[in-house]
């Protein structure tokens, strides 16, 4: 028996198969059993090897094959059968015992065996394990390596045989494949640099090896195209890779193993084209339900869909199930070994924490792959392992770190997971340098929102480090680096594409930065942080019968954290919003209790005592002293040391009680706890509102204790400073400056004040009042406005203390800006200061200002204003008395002054009553024991105002009533006047009006009578038109109503042929010209016959006797012109321009054969016409009865006298049947014959002649 040829041993005959839907498995053509010849039998005996059931041990076989010397084809067909039970080795064994027999024959028999051991050793490369196992030694197990090398070998050695057999080329292509799959990925190339790893120059000899196959077969070795493809693929040319899937594709359809559709699939994903690549794969599943590879790849399709969710969202759980279930699961069921199905398996045991899955699931991905990815996937696994440990070993875990980036190619190409998780284990060993290096790199390539989120974090963190250090340290550059990050992931949020999860800590961050520079956005943040709480609460609906109000809300906010809503309510307090602030504290003290109730380790005692001295001191800034009194005594009950409640208990004395219980409370807590530097501070406040006044400063009080408390307790308090530059400031604005040395001992005590005031910038640049100091120092002892109004500026940026705005005002007026010092005097007003008497006072100074500068009577009562309200606040104060006085004589002064024009008599009066008022008061002043100028200048503003002002006044309000008296007899006349214009004005208007009414009457009348007229015209003509139509249509038979046909009078019309026999019997009269009117010719378009004939008609009518117009048609050239555009239609109307015409478009003796034709007139003898029939190119016209019968019907309804509509008759002056032929006229009126000519369907036919016409 003939033993059955494999000629699919190594890819070589894989050409298109006849039948391209014939799918074949691997192996197919290997025969159940083979029988081998002995020598010495009978020439038909042979001994028959099963195929199927092989013997374990092949070495009887083998034996058995080199007794009998046969040929090669038996060792590759036993040996590949033993390759199909996946018995790779006794498969080696068998070929490597063959080749030694082949020895001694021709070395061109050992090239199939040796092609064929160079597959098995490729096979064997794939199952192997590109590292050691973790439990065995070096050398123990062979590795992907070892088995590329003895392919090399082999390979080799048949190259030296024949270095040009074809499955050589296809066999070395895929070695270079494999070998480029143990390279590491070269890193990330230089711009506009090659890149010429050691990888990439493999993966371009096997390239070069697939083409050369291509090129031996001609381009029909389809494994071939497959290998080329998968090389483009692992260089990163996707579309290139694509073309060759796309081509095996189309070429061997039926291919399932390896399937193209699965290459097509991983270039669309690469492509961008991740839903393409879906559908892809499930075709190769349709086709192969048990596609391991299929199915897996749709499970990684389907994880990377699911991770488009947050793990909270309901749509993650179906996607992720499905892709574990359906297609990751059933994958690793049908291989356990496949080592992408183990990579992806294992991420799912990370997430239920089995460890020891986990690690087998990566050794495997790791030690059988041929795919770097895949092994920088078990990497990472391993490392995530290690790194999730409770006690983690943190240099095993960044080793596999690196190794899963390194498999990826490492540097600008790595692995970002696994660099992200070099970067927390950085962390973790406290190197956060270098691991904001790392992430800054992550950044600059990927933009990952978490790498923003741990960078900003970072530097975060090292700010909040140098504010707790207490170490002077600009950190500027650091806390823009964080929030510019973590606005840009907090921004990253609103992608709808992204579909990221917000972080609460990304908030609190950013809330932390902007709490000093920026508190408004701080509080923003914190509120977002709240509202997002509020949402992921379960129970956040309100059950039914309850609506969701603000009552609903304070039930929510209490199941938040207490420190956010104290957190909250502290921003709100410093907005000025006590009111919010108020009930934030109070829902944070509810909140307290049930957070206790949920976890009994949270101290709630703290978070209420600090809760509620915040709660203390709202109500204390909103005005309710009583409530926060409440509030301090019960924090003292429950801690008696509690040295701030005490000390502001202390203040609510001192503001209620000042002169009997502020001061016992005062003594009793500085006798307590005199060392507490806020005890301390209020102490000094308390001293520099109740303290004497001291001829020298250092007999002062007041400073003895700041200098105590800088001497003995903190020689930098920034209160004690800052109240020793207010002391000095104080002192210098009061010292004498009549002399040099006295100017120069002011100055001085100014710069000392400069002094302490630095002094405590240094220590704080934001403290405020220190460098308000300055400027006022600025102002009193150097001048210096415009630099002091900056100073003043940025404060009010920084502090909201009316104190600020009181400065600014004195500044602006001392700059004679009142309007500006106005509005920072009302500004300070409105920050809880509305009752405050001086700066009533200041604000009716400024008014006085201002009124004399703009000599205005209405500032000066405001002024004046402004001064009551602030001797009604404190009217023991004998200075507010003396200021109303003032502004009393100031507006007598202004208004006696002013012109008649600008002042009334009211006015006047009232200022006379005021002066009297001041003279009163002035006298009162001056009898004060304490004025506020001496009692001589007092008394003489008085007799001033008594003697002189009041004489001037007197005279002045009896000139105003003779100018007002005056003044309104002119008004009244002015008045009557105007009223009478107004009134001549309407009566004209009025009578424009009605004249214009009664135009519009008149043509709305005429309008009537138009349509009226137009409408009786409109029932005339639709009435004629009834009757036209009663008279051309009747009834039939059936009752139907049909077009009635009237006989043509003259009889029928003749033929064609019997024109010229009728035309010479004519010529007698009018009626004989009846008899013989001829009727028009149709076809699709009616000729210029008619034309002619109406001519005729008129002359016969009128008794002419003559020569009728005449046709005459001539070729003018021997070739026919196809554009009618070139005729000419020439009009003759006498009979020798006729002839002249015809002479001239005609000549006589023409050699080019050119036509003539005429139509025979009435008194011809037919000649003309016979000749005209003669003609070739005259195309005979064939009339049906039919025809004949319409045109009869026409022209006897032209004879008849027709009544038409305006359109109608408007259409037929203007040539309404748009080209037409005319009919006969019987009105004589005349017919433009040009117009008739151009749209005639004869002269069309003519032109499309051989010769072009015209017309004459």
């Amino acid at each position: 028996m003939a033993p059955l040829l494999n000629g699919y041993t190594n890819g070589a005959s894989r050409h298109l198969p006849e039948n391209p839907f014939h799918v074949e498995a691997r192996f197919s053509d290997i025969p159940p059993q083979i029988d081998i010849p002995v020598t010495g039998l009978d020439a038909e005996e042979a001994v028959e090897v099963n195929l199927e059931e092989l013997l374990d041990d092949p070495t009887e076989l083998c034996t058995l094959l080199e007794q009998e010397g046969v040929g090669k084809h038996y060792w590759m067909v036993i040996a590949l059968a033993y390759a199909k039970q996946a018995k790779v080795d006794h498969a080696i064994e068998i070929l490597s015992k063959g080749l030694g027999t082949l020895n001694r024959g021709n070395p061109k028999e050992k090239l199939g065996p040796l092609s064929l051991t160079c597959w098995l050793y490729l096979w064997k490369s794939r199952e192997a394990p590109r590292v050691v196992p973790e439990e065995q030694h070096v050398g123990e197990t062979r590795l992907k390596d070892f088995y590329l090398q003895a392919a090399t070998g082999s390979l080799n050695e048949a190259s030296r045989i024949n270095p040009a057999f074809p499955p050589l080329f296809l066999a070395r292509g895929v070695l270079y494949l494999l070998r480029a799959s143990l390279q590491p990925p070269s890193k990330a190339a230089t711009s506009g640099v090659p890149d010429i790893s050691d990888r990439v120059e493999t993966l371009r000899q096997s390239i070069k090896c697939f083409e050369d196959a291509l090129r031996v077969s001609a381009g029909r070795n389809m494994m071939a195209v497959l290998g080329r493809a998968r090389a483009y693929f692992s260089l990163g040319k996707y579309a290139e890779a694509l073309d060759g899937y796309q081509e095996v594709l189309l070429k061997m359809p039926q291919l399932q193993d390896p399937d193209p559709r699965i290459g097509v699939g991983c270039c669309l994903w690469q492509l961008g084209h991740r839903d393409e690549a879906r559908e892809a794969w499930e075709r190769s599943l349709d086709l192969n339900p048990n596609s391991k590879i299929a199915n897996i790849l749709l499970g990684l399709y389907y994880i990377h869909d699911s991770s488009h969710y947050a793990t909270t969202d309901p749509a993650f759980g179906p996607i992720y199930k499905k892709a574990m279930t359906v297609y990751t699961q059933k994958a690793f069921k049908l291989d356990k070994e496949l080592p992408l199905t183990c990579a992806t398996f294992g991420s799912y045991f990370m997430m239920v924490k089995s460890w020891a899955t986990v690690d087998n699931l990566a050794r495997k991905a790791i030690e059988h792959t041929d795919v770097n990815a895949v092994a920088s996937d078990g990497w990472y696994l391993l490392a995530r392992k290690e790194h999730y440990q409770d006690r983690p070993d943190l240099v095993k875990a960044s080793d596999f770190y690196q190794k899963a980036d390194l498999a990826r190619g490492g540097g600008d190409k790595g692995y970002l997971p696994a660099r992200f998780g070099l970067v927390q284990i950085q962390i973790l060993q406290r190197d956060y340098n270098g691991a904001k290096f790392r992430l800054e790199k992550i950044i600059q390539q990927s933009k990952s929102t978490e790498a923003m989120m741990i960078l900003g974090a970072l530097h975060a963190e090292d700010v909040f480090r140098s504010q707790a250090s207490g170490i002077k340290e600009d950190k500027s550059a650091e806390i823009k680096k964080a929030t510019t990050l973590l606005e840009a992931v907090r921004l990253a949020w609103k992608d709808p594409q992204k579909k990221l999860t917000p972080d609460t800590s990304v908030l609190v961050y950013l809330a932390r930065l902007y709490e000093v520079d920026q508190p408004e956005k701080a509080l923003q943040c914190l509120q977002q942080v709240e509202q997002m709480t509020i949402n992921d609460m379960p129970d956040k609906e309100p059950p039914d019968g309850i609506e969701a109000d603000e009552s609903w809300a304070a039930k929510l906010r209490e199941q938040l954290s207490p420190q956010l809503l104290c957190d909250i309510g502290c921003f709100q307090f410093h907005a000025e919003k006590y009111d919010q602030a108020r009930e934030f504290f109070q829902t944070a003290l509810n909140a307290c209790v049930k957070a206790g109730e949920k976890d009994e380790g949270i101290d709630t005692d703290a978070l209420v005592t600090t809760i509620s001295y915040d709660l203390a001191r709202t109500y204390e800034a909103a005005g309710l002293l009583d409530e926060a009194r409440q509030v301090y005594e019960g924090l003292l009950a429950r801690h008696e040391d509690y040295t701030d409640a005490r000390t502001r208990l202390a203040y609510i004395e001192l503001r209620q009680n000042p002169t009997e219980d502020g001061p016992k409370a005062m003594a009793a807590l500085y006798e307590t706890d005199s060392t507490n530097l806020e005890v301390r501070s209020l102490f000094g406040w308390y001293l520099s509102k109740a303290k004497k006044r001291a001829p020298n400063i250092a007999e002062d009080q007041e400073q003895r204790h700041y200098k105590h408390t800088l001497q003995h307790h903190d020689k930098h308090d920034r209160y004690s400073l800052t109240g020793m530059g207010n002391l000095y400031l104080t002192t210098a604005r009061e010292m004498r400056r009549d002399t040099d040395q006295d100017k120069d001992k002011r100055r001085k005590t100014y710069e000392k004040a400069v002094e302490f005031y630095d002094k405590a910038l240094q220590l704080d640049p934001k403290n405020a009042y220190a460098a308000q100091g300055i400027a006022i120092a600025l102002v009193e002892d150097r001048k210096e406005l415009p630099a002091a109004v900056q100073l003043f500026s940025k404060i009010r940026d920084t502090v909201r203390d009316p104190s600020v705005y009181i400065n600014l005002g004195h500044v602006f007026a001392e700059l004679k800006q009142y309007s500006r010092s106005i509005e920072s005097y009302e500004a300070a007003l409105s920050h809880n200061r509305a009752s405050d008497p001086q700066i009533l006072a200041c604000l009716g100074r400024v008014w006085l200002l201002k009124g004399k500068l703009d000599k205005s009577p209405t500032a000066m009562k405001t002024s004046l204003s402004y001064s009551h309200r602030a001797l009604a606040l404190a009217p023991q104060q004998i200075h507010f008395q003396f200021n109303i006085a003032f502004v009393q004589i100031q507006l007598a002064q202004l208004l006696h002054i002013l012109p008649e024009s600008q002042r009334t008599l009211e006015d006047l009066v009232k200022a006379s009553e005021g002066l009297e008022e001041a003279i009163e008061n002035l006298g009162e002043i001056a009898k004060h024991p304490h004025p506020p100028y001496p009692r001589h200048d007092i008394e003489q503003r008085a007799n001033m105002g008594r003697n002189t002002m009041r004489r001037q006044l007197e005279r002045a309000i009896q000139s105003q009533r003779e100018y007002e008296e005056k003044n309104a007899a002119k008004l009244h006349e002015a008045r009557e006047a105007r009223e009478a214009e107004m009134k001549r004005r309407e009566e004209e208007k009025r009578r424009v009006e009605e004249q214009k009414a009664a135009e519009r009457q008149k043509v709305r009348e005429e309008r009537d009578k138009m349509a009226l007229l137009s409408r009786e015209l409109a029932e005339k003509r639709a009435e004629e038109e009834r009757r036209r139509e009663d008279a051309e249509f009747t009834t039939d038979e059936e009752g139907a109503r049909v077009k009635r046909t009237k006989k043509k009078k003259g009889g029928k019309r003749r033929k064609r042929g019997d024109e010229s026999d009728s035309g010479t019997e004519g010529g007698d009269g009018g009626g004989e010209e009846k008899g013989q009117k001829r009727s028009r010719r149709k076809k699709k378009a009616q000729s210029t016959e008619p034309s002619s004939a109406a001519g005729e008609s008129e002359e016969d009518g009128a008794g002419v006797k003559g020569k009728k117009k005449r046709k005459r048609l001539a070729r003018r050239g021997g070739k026919e012109d196809k554009f009618k555009s070139q005729e000419m239609v020439v009009e003759s109307d006498s009979d020798d321009a006729r002839q002249d015409a015809a002479a001239t478009q005609v000549p006589d003796g023409d050699e080019d054969g050119d036509t003539q034709m005429r139509d025979a007139p009435d008194g011809d003898d037919g000649k003309e016409g016979d000749a005209a029939g003669r003609q070739k190119s005259r195309k005979r016209v064939v009339i049906d009865e039919d025809e004949e019968e319409d045109e009869d019907v026409e022209e006897e309804e032209e004879e008849e006298p027709s009544s038409k509509t305006t359109a109608e008759v408007d259409a037929e002056e203007h040539g309404g049947h748009k080209g037409g032929s005319f009919a006969d006229n019987p009105h004589g009126d005349p017919v433009d014959e040009s117009v008739g000519a151009a749209g005639d369907a004869d002269a069309r036919e003519l032109a499309r002649s051989d010769a072009p016409t015209v017309l004459s």
